[in-house]
């Protein structure tokens, strides 16, 4: 059943554009939601909003395994960019179970300092089936974030060894955390995700890790002179640092910095952006294709009659799918 919300776009993307950070949890709910009245809404408002402040902002992805201490990195980095004047909003996606389908979406309490600042906004997501290590409308939340002023924009992968693609285009800068003594080093020396990384920070890098650190940085620093060139022309870094004590977080700013100003600088930054903009084109048309395609009437009640005729070895998947598609 529908259920139709009393909301006019217009005044949410009047009160989102004032930075009302309750009307920006509003609009980011309507973006997730499933309902088809919800996603007329949220349609209007992202279509009315203005997003001015697009080319002043920095989308950064933080991916990392568990453990890795992304949820304390993204805490006290996100206090030291406050403390500099900046407005943060933190999306972070939970991995969400594949039987239950629920999440525990417990970045939020994880980062209570943060969450008590008032010049940040922190959203947990669940990442539900949508692969890449972000939830399926991560690109909107980024858009209307910045339409409500935020200038640093950080969104924290699922981070359970997905394919990260995603992440990378949607983002300016992709921060890779890594602990030094798990074993986890030489499973990190992999083409994918080592490829993707503007900077690896060896994170935990205190107390007797230290030594480790600066070992798994050495080789790390080795296996990336094995790439090519980067098309920004940005030489990735490898740093050590600790979230929990801080040691390590300005240089990891000011790595963001330096690729900000070269890759402005060489226009790369500018046309990353066009070109992560052309790829959400074709995925948001691909989903709205498969959303019409499920909510089709006929579909429905064909599509568990192909699933029993499958089941039964009364017709093959490649029949079942052309005739299904015949209903399109």
């Amino acid at each position: 059943m529908e259920i139709r919300r009393n909301i006019d776009p217009k005044e949410i993307c009047k009160k989102v554009s004032g930075k009302d950070i309750t009307s920006l949890s509003k609009a980011i709910t309507l973006v997730e939601s499933t309902n088809k009245s919800d996603r007329l809404i949220a349609n209007k408002i992202l279509s009315e909003l203005q997003n001015k402040n697009e080319r002043n902002t920095i989308r950064i992805g933080v991916t990392g395994v568990p453990g890795a201490g992304k949820s304390t990195f993204i805490e006290n980095f996100g206090m030291k960019l406050t403390e500099m004047g900046k407005r943060v909003a933190v999306l972070t996606i939970d991995p969400s179970s594949s039987i239950s389908k629920g999440s525990i979406l417990g970045d939020k309490t994880r980062m209570e300092k943060l969450s008590q600042n008032k010049n940040v906004f922190i959203r947990p997501t669940a990442a539900s089936n949508f692969q890449g290590g972000v939830a399926k409308n991560t690109r909107e939340s980024i858009f209307l974030c910045e339409s409500a002023g935020y200038d640093i924009i950080i969104i924290e992968t699922v981070g359970v060894g997905q394919n990260e693609i995603s992440v990378s285009e949607m983002v300016d800068f992709f921060l890779l955390l890594k602990i030094a003594g798990s074993g986890d080093e030489l499973q990190g020396i992999k083409r994918g995700i080592i490829e993707m990384s503007d900077l690896i920070a060896i994170n935990k890098s205190d107390g007797e890790n230290v030594e480790n650190s600066e070992k798994s940085k050495n080789e790390f620093q080795l296996a990336l002179k094995l790439f090519p060139i980067k098309s920004s022309q940005w030489t990735p870094k490898v740093l050590t640092c600790s979230a929990l004590s801080g040691k390590g977080l300005n240089e990891i700013w000011n790595s963001i910095e330096d690729y900000t100003v070269l890759t402005k600088k060489n226009n790369y930054f500018y046309q990353n952006r066009i070109n992560q903009n052309k790829f959400w084109l074709k995925q948001m048309i691909n989903e709205s294709i498969q959303r019409s395609f499920y909510e089709n009437t006929s579909v429905k009640v064909e599509f568990e009659k192909q699933l029993k005729k499958i089941e039964q070895g009364k017709t093959s998947v490649f029949e079942a799918t052309q005739f299904l598609l015949s209903f399109q």
